[in-house]
């Protein structure tokens, strides 16, 4: 086994704590997306994303659902019809998998499985499972969201009552 040089340390650790502060701003995402939650933080949401990024659905299911949103301002404004204030959830939580990410230079790419347990205000429920493709820029020490792509894989609706054990 050769021995590693500084430089080649180095850069593995670069690559490191990018894939970790990727990981860690899309688990920031997730949690600031989850209902109840007294007030939404919207400056911390603004903060994980770049000006210029995209978010879209992708797939049969989302393409129309939600379609391109260019900007950090439209990304923000969608948001804001489902998230408080908006009355839209009554509760909402997202179980995010384990991901793989992959860095080049100061970016990187990941994919997850999510799943999401949703109560609306009009009285339904349901679970859903999506693919989420996530490309991050990092600067400052922080990773921040370019291209958010999320397809649903998968979703049922829930019983109205809940179960107690």
């Amino acid at each position: 086994m050769e021995r590693e040089t500084v430089a080649g340390l180095a850069q593995r650790l670069v690559q490191f704590e990018l894939r970790e502060a990727a990981q860690n701003t899309l688990s920031r995402y997730m949690d600031l997306c989850d209902v109840p939650r007294a007030e939404f933080h919207w400056a911390d949401m603004a903060a994980l994303f770049t000006a210029e990024a995209v978010w879209e659905g992708i797939g049969p299911e989302y393409t129309g659902k939600f379609g391109q949103l260019k900007g950090r301002d439209a990304i923000l404004s969608m948001l804001a019809d489902y998230l408080p204030p908006s009355l839209h959830f009554t509760h909402n939580v997202h179980l995010l998998g384990n991901g793989r990410i992959a860095v080049s230079d100061n970016t990187a790419t990941g994919e997850w499985i999510m799943q999401q347990l949703s109560a609306f205000e009009t009285g339904g429920r349901e679970l859903i499972s999506a693919r989420l493709s996530v490309d991050f820029e990092y600067a400052e020490g922080s990773a921040r969201i370019s291209h958010f792509r999320t397809e649903k894989l998968f979703t049922a609706d829930l019983a109205a009552t809940p179960v107690n054990a």
